[in-house]
């Protein structure tokens, strides 16, 4: 019997029905005519401080919309759909921009920053924001995505580590199976150094791509790159971030805090201003306290649960995500659980990002080899293998909840292997060149526009739109709140917030004063 039918055997139905998901789906504000939105966050939607479903990302032009936490896949998924339907009843002419990949921006600089009052806290969000201009660019923010978070009872903290080592191993086949973003308008690379292709005046692209939102061109920076954060337990990966987020960085401290004028540039000068800056495919995250640094809450109590970062906007579905996409997540998180995970290393966690970025731009290209324990292996028959061993812990999903439906999941995987022609990059490119004469922007508009429709169209009941007007209410009374509760200057503020002492010594070290703390 192997190791994973062995481990598979040790989960009994209640932990697998104690499974517990929730989602934040990032999605870009657009004019009709595909542009980027710059009119503030709309008032109709409450305080982005304190909405706790309605907020903005990046840019005050970036919706992200969150669910609460469910049991239940189909519950998860009319949550966030809700959400969907009353946003759009406030937006007026505006649209959610369905791609991953931004609409028609305008000029870096006037890219609007997300801007969350006067409060001291709302002014830390927005400076951390200019901070993240000034290190890498405020057209890299616009780039939107789902966060799915996920948690199961009874996992240690060295399971979670485990599950994330696999995850980070085996994230290739993610992207392959769900990556949306072959394609971006030009606007995105203006000025830029890049190995995209132009198909059009307007539209770059990669013939094979699968992820541009996870390639070279996403989420990456120089500075970050000389940061090998270890995932091999919980006080390792600790130690790395404790030290990104307290290492001075040359470039960052050329920057400076302010500027002559007396704004500021950025919360810090190290090579991380906050633990959000490190980017990831996959997080260890601990709910926090109000003001208390994400660090010292995993520190001190452990991991809670996972977010997974790496999922595109899927733009052939209203809220961007399904429900056999989400079924498939949670095959694959069990599999990442139950698997051999060995410890990483140096040269692996190389190894690893250049997986991801062959495969974000060639995913699709026949014969493509990824590296694995030091050989080449091509990636459908790894990902095939991995695939396999998902059935039986499908089995045993649908077992505990009376279904088909985890094991109908896999087998769309398994088919969409075989058939990398009806991978979601691959139905993008299609659709682009069939219908928009090859323009990106040509068909996400219509897509966008086309979901705009069947969202309006849906009917909101009236107790679901009032409890929405009140969580709009709520929000508004809330962040007046907090800025008439602020007793300190900003600058006093931002240096206790970034002050080393704010995060945490984990528990094996903690004094009893600290802990009250």
């Amino acid at each position: 019997m192997s190791h994973l039918q062995q481990a598979l055997q040790t989960l009994a139905p209640e932990r697998l029905r104690g499974i517990r998901r929730g989602i934040e789906k990032e999605s870009l504000r657009a004019t009709p005519a595909g542009s980027l939105a710059l009119t503030p966050h709309p008032a109709a939607l409450g305080s982005a401080l304190t909405h706790p479903h309605i907020t903005t990302d990046y840019s005050e032009s970036q919706l992200e919309l969150i669910t609460g936490v469910h049991a239940s896949v189909e519950q998860c998924l009319e949550e966030l759909t809700q959400i969907h339907q009353f946003v759009y009843r406030q937006l007026g002419e505006e649209r959610l921009w369905v791609s991953s990949m931004p609409c028609r921006l305008p000029t870096d600089e006037t890219i609007p920053i997300g801007r969350y009052g006067p409060s001291n806290v709302g002014r830390a969000k927005s400076v951390y924001r200019m901070g993240l201009a000034h290190r890498y660019g405020r057209r890299m923010q616009t780039i939107s995505g789902i966060h799915y978070n996920w948690s199961m009872p009874g996992i240690s903290d060295a399971e979670y580590f485990a599950l994330i080592r696999n995850f980070r191993r085996h994230a290739f086949l993610l992207l392959t199976l769900f990556g949306a973003s072959p394609a971006a308008c030009a606007s995105f690379v203006e000025g830029r150094q890049h190995e995209l292709q132009s198909l059009n005046p307007h539209t770059v692209y990669m013939p094979y791509g699968t992820s541009l939102r996870m390639g070279r061109l996403g989420y990456q920076s120089e500075a970050q790159a000389s940061l090998a954060v270890s995932y091999n337990g919980l006080e390792g990966y600790a130690a790395s971030l404790h030290d990104a987020l307290t290492r001075p960085y040359a470039a960052y401290e050329a920057v400076g805090i302010m500027n002559p004028g007396g704004e500021y540039n950025q919360l810090a000068t190290t090579l991380l201003q906050i633990e959000n800056e490190f980017y990831g495919t996959i997080r260890p995250k601990r709910v926090i306290r109000p003001g208390e640094r994400p660090l010292h809450a995993l520190r001190e109590r452990g991991v809670e649960y996972v977010e997974v970062r790496l999922m595109d906007l899927d733009p052939f579905v209203p809220v961007g995500i399904k429900a056999q996409t989400i079924r498939f997540l949670d095959v694959f998180l069990l599999h990442c659980l139950l698997a051999p995970s060995p410890d990483d290393s140096r040269e692996e966690i190389a190894a690893l990002g250049r997986n991801q970025h062959r495969t974000a731009a060639h995913g699709r290209q026949p014969g493509l080899k990824l590296e694995r324990n030091g050989r080449e292996v091509a990636l459908v028959d790894w990902g095939a293998e991995i695939v396999a061993e998902c059935l039986p812990i499908a089995a045993q999903l649908d077992a505990a909840h009376g279904t088909t439906d985890y094991s109908d999941a896999v087998r769309a995987a398994q088919a969409l292997l075989e058939a990398p022609d009806m991978l979601p990059s691959a139905r993008v490119l299609a659709a682009m060149e069939r219908d928009h004469a090859n323009s990106f922007t040509g068909f996400v508009q219509a897509l966008s526009e086309q979901t705009r429709a069947k969202l309006l169209k849906l009917p909101l009941s009236a107790q679901v739109a009032a409890r929405h007007e009140a969580l709009v209410r709520q929000s508004v009374a809330d962040q007046a709140a907090v800025e008439a509760g602020d007793t300190m200057p900003f600058e006093i503020y931002r240096q206790q917030y970034i002050s080393a002492d704010r995060l945490g010594l984990g528990r094996q070290r903690v004094q009893p004063a600290l802990a009250a703390a």
